[in-house]
């Protein structure tokens, strides 16, 4: 480290704005000198003024801590001259530095100069996983000690070992990592280039080879571990109860015998080895996973082939490798080989990544999120993206380098990150994949998947939206006109300016500009012929009436085919690609002339240029294919943003064919096959999701029970003095949801869930609730209003003592939040798809057509499906509690009503006013 003292600063103020008169409640400075903390400077200071109530909850200063302080007029001189001459670091300096000036310029000193480093800014990119970069998060996941967060002292404490970690970590990199860091570090908002000189003069002379560290082009990446093999001591199935539970026992402290593990585990184990096919529906609260997994890996090992476990999203497979696998070793004895495969655009392609990196004209987030993929190279084994914490901007950049194709340049094959998880299926034991990976092998020329042991299909009923929407297809305003301005864009720097230079480095004197305005005159006959076609669906208006609220609207495709300027974009489309492959012909012809700049430039304008072929092909399947009677194609749109909203979905109506041919290829495969999931049977239709999924009258359906007391700690009330949802405005029935939820959660103290079904409704009781001011001591989350994914929003609401989430669709399942973090979950309206969806319009018609009512058979069981899984969302141990809250009067209303009642555990129901509940909250809290 450099012999540069660092002031490590941190304030706590009465708001955001010095200019604004807000003022600095407490002001701490730690310094670094040679690596090491020295005595830090922390004071009080007394703002003139009182301190705002929700400032002092945040930061637990009170009036009387400041009241003897001294003013910042008092001590500015001496911070000042603490600061002299030291290099500024603060944990999001914009508002500390910025902050600080302001006071220095009121209190008549000058303006502080120095160079900033911004802990922010770092640490994103020395921690590029890291799932949020809040201090206090940061600083938990690197166990660095945060007593007491919006303490400046202790903030800045804990900024000063953040700062000093990520210095560790960067003298830790390969020197070649540490180059390209340097080069690009100039680019960046805080003086971070000093620092990465630094560690680069000082890198360490091991070997790559020492670290685990191989290059690609210069790239150092990291070497993934080699493959143990597979288990070949065949440990014993424990087959009498005694036998689990002595397994059990051994290796988990306090466990919890539950007969239905136990005899799912058998059930699991006898379909694996009778090569047959079952149904198991698995509650929470009896262990499902560990119950499969187990049987699953000793089969695997007996037979000498894999078992793959399928499951729904990427995020429940990171979950069962990461908190499960773990558990099946301990109980084996054994080290078992597991592959986990994700679908190749999951993947970084490094080749890519390598051509995209030599063209130096980059913004300051392609130059961000490169730093970030150049530090997470060193550490990632998976080279998985999903592994990144990134910027909106940074997602574009990962788009571009995401594995689009199986072909690679032969010096990238051991790079091939994609490549390398598929071969790691050849060795494994469990194979852990997601349902749209399992069913895209059905297309692939060599399959990854065979031969199997058996299949385990957890999560199925999602299994069949996971089919349906096999080959959707997708138009996107936005998306397009961002492709074709790579492409079109004659701007100075971009591609097109770039590739007629090349062109002009590789003829010489012989070049001439033919080919370019044929190039332009094709793109703007395309260009124009685009925006016609656009404009006249903007401008579409359904003759059906508008039903929806709110600003988004949603109508079947009309009638494309017969409309001229859809197919003339076709036509131009054809002759614009035509001659962007004809103005590259002379640089491929003099490829092997080309620097490695101009190398990358060309293979820029290639990809681009398949992105347009890929647009062009479902363009034709979109708006020219009327042949569409086993699909639903509809337009999305947004008043408040035409064209720029618009987009335009196709999608299967229904995914059981394509379910079936994945059956029978387990068949033929002899593998066992298991479908199961926490709700595969509906009260009133047990075998409704058997059907969806094409399953056979013969397979036998199995059910289990959670243990009698999972449920003890739970509640129903359902909420009779609401307004009937079907009798009132919907702007009546937002504000009661409104007071319904700020009178539970005042009483609950927050954690609690609130699900919609519909984003508009949430938008709007969100913006209610805010308005209202009711609830400004809470931390709201909303869905599609705060920023995030759904984990990322999940995360949020667990890290807040006193929040509330707001959910729609996505958050009725596959969401776990144990224990005190979640006290209730709120329904606003029963979870019916709306009759004005085009999906559910296009398959409630297809169901007319056979002779089946569309309301009892499919709106009202995937409904009651639905409800269930809200459920399941409040109760995931048996220490748990907590209030399932029904706001639509209609489960009591209407006949319907006792099927959803009927699906839900064994719990008290209470029918109770709005008040009532409210008291009987208030009792249940007060105790």
């Amino acid at each position: 480290m450099d012999n540069r003292t660092y002031a490590v600063v941190d304030l706590e103020t009465t708001g955001h704005s010095s200019t604004n008169g807000d003022r600095i409640i407490q002001i701490a400075i730690v310094f670094i000198q040679n690596g090491r903390i020295g005595e830090p400077y922390v004071r009080f200071v007394n703002p003139g003024k009182e301190i705002p109530a929700f400032i002092r909850q945040l930061t637990s200063i009170s009036d009387n801590d400041v009241k003897e302080a001294p003013m910042f007029e008092d001590i500015a001189q001496e911070v000042a001259e603490r600061l002299e001459g030291t290099v500024f670091v603060a944990h999001n300096t914009d508002f500390d530095l910025a902050f600080l000036q302001n006071e220095f310029k009121r209190c008549g000193l000058g303006k502080w100069t120095g160079q900033k480093i911004d802990t922010v800014e770092l640490a994103k990119i020395m921690f590029p996983s890291s799932a949020s970069y809040r201090l206090q998060d940061i600083t938990e996941e690197l166990g660095i000690p945060l007593q007491s967060a919006h303490r400046a002292d202790d903030d800045a404490a804990a900024t000063a070992e953040l700062f000093l970690a990520c210095l560790a970590k960067l003298e830790d990199l390969p020197k070649g990592t540490l180059e390209l860091l340097h080069r690009r570090s100039f680019l960046l908002k805080s003086d971070l280039s000093t620092v990465f000189y630094e560690a680069l003069k000082a890198a360490r002379m091991r070997s790559m080879e020492e670290r685990g560290i191989s290059a690609y082009r210069g790239i150092p990446y990291r070497i993934g571990p080699k493959s143990a093999g597979k288990v070949f001591e065949l440990p014993s199935y424990p087959d009498t109860e005694e036998a689990k539970i002595a397994l059990f026992t051994k290796q988990f402290d306090g466990f919890e015998k539950r007969d239905a593990q136990f005899l799912f585990m058998d059930a699991v184990r006898d379909v694996l080895a009778q090569r047959s096919e079952v149904a198991a529906e698995v509650p929470t609260g009896i262990g499902k996973t560990i119950a499969y997994l187990l049987p699953a890996a000793i089969h695997s090992i007996k037979s000498g082939k894999p078992v793959v476990v399928s499951t729904y999203t990427n995020h429940l497979v990171d979950k069962i490798v990461e908190e499960e696998m773990e558990k099946v070793r301990r109980l084996l004895g054994a080290d078992l080989p597991v592959a986990v495969l994700k679908g190749r655009e999951q993947y970084i392609s490094l080749g890519k990544f390598e051509e995209l990196l030599r063209i130096t004209d980059e913004s300051y987030d392609e130059t961000f999120t490169a730093m970030q993929i150049l530090v997470w190279l060193t550490e990632t084994v998976t080279g998985d993206l999903e592994e990144l914490n990134v910027s909106g901007g940074g997602q574009l950049f990962l788009n571009r380098i995401r594995k689009r194709s199986e072909r690679m340049a032969p010096d990238e094959r051991f790079a091939d990150f994609h490549a390398r998880q598929t071969a790691a299926c050849q060795d494994a034991n469990l194979i852990i994949t997601n349902h749209a990976m399992l069913l895209s092998d059905l297309d692939r020329e060599q399959t990854v998947f065979q031969p199997l042991a058996g299949v385990i299909v957890d999560e199925a009923h999602q299994f069949i939206q996971t089919a349906s929407r096999m080959n959707e297809t997708a138009f996107s305003y936005t998306n397009w006109k961002y492709c074709m301005g790579q492409l079109g864009s004659d701007a100075e720097g971009q591609l097109l300016q770039q590739m007629e230079s090349l062109l002009k480095d590789c003829l010489g004197e012989s070049y001439r500009p033919t080919g370019k305005l044929e190039l332009d005159a094709a793109y703007l006959d395309f260009a124009m012929a685009f925006e016609v076609a656009v404009d006249h669906l903007a401008a579409h208006k359904p003759t059906a009436p508008d039903k929806q609220a709110g600003n988004r609207i949603v109508f079947p495709l009309p009638d494309t085919e017969s409309e001229p300027c859809f197919r003339d974009v076709a036509t131009s489309l054809s002759v614009y690609l035509q001659q962007a492959e004809r103005f590259a012909k002379d640089v491929v012809s003099n490829r092997d002339q080309l620097t490695q700049k101009g190398a990358a430039i060309l293979s820029e304008w290639a990809y681009w240029v398949q992105e347009l072929k890929i647009k062009a092909g479902e363009w034709i399947e979109i708006f020219l294919d009327r042949n569409q009677e086993d699909y639903a194609v509809w337009v999305e749109k947004d008043r408040r943003s035409i064209p720029g909203s618009l987009m335009v979905m196709k999608t299967r109506l229904t995914g059981t064919g394509l379910i079936r041919q994945f059956a029978e290829r387990m068949k033929q495969q002899q593998a066992g096959l298991l479908w199961t999931s926490g709700t595969l049977a509906v009260a009133g239709d047990e075998r409704y999701v058997m059907r969806q999924l094409g399953i056979a009258d013969t397979v036998p359906l199995l059910k289990f029970d959670a243990p009698p007391h999972f449920y003890e700690g739970a509640e129903i009330f359902i909420v009779e003095d609401m307004p009937d949802i079907q009798q009132v405005a919907q702007t009546d029935y937002i504000e009661a949801v409104a007071n319904a939820v700020v009178e539970t959660v005042l009483v609950t103290k927050g954690r609690l869930f609130v699900l919609f079904t519909s984003q508009d409704m949430l938008r709007k009781t969100y913006e209610l609730i805010v308005e209202s001011e009711q609830l400004e001591e809470f931390v709201l989350i909303a869905q599609g209003v705060s920023s995030g994914s759904r984990m990322r929003l999940l995360k949020s609401f667990r890290q807040y003592g006193k929040a509330v989430l707001f959910g729609t669709n996505s958050f009725w399942e596959g969401v776990d939040v144990p224990g005190e973090a979640l006290s209730a979950v709120i329904v606003v309206r029963l979870p019916f798809s709306s009759p004005e969806d085009p999906l559910f319009k296009a398959r409630a018609a297809k169901l007319t057509e056979q002779g089946i009512h569309p309301f009892n058979g499919y709106s009202l069981p995937e409904a009651v499906m639905r409800l269930r899984q809200g459920f399941g969302r409040l109760i995931r141990a048996s220490s748990d509690k907590g209030f399932f809250i029904l706001l639509d009067r209609r489960i009591e209303t209407k006949s319907y009503g006792r099927r959803f009642l009927e699906s839900l555990p064994d719990v008290p129901i209470r029918k109770v006013t709005l008040e009532n509940m409210v008291d009987e909250l208030e009792n249940c809290y007060n105790d």
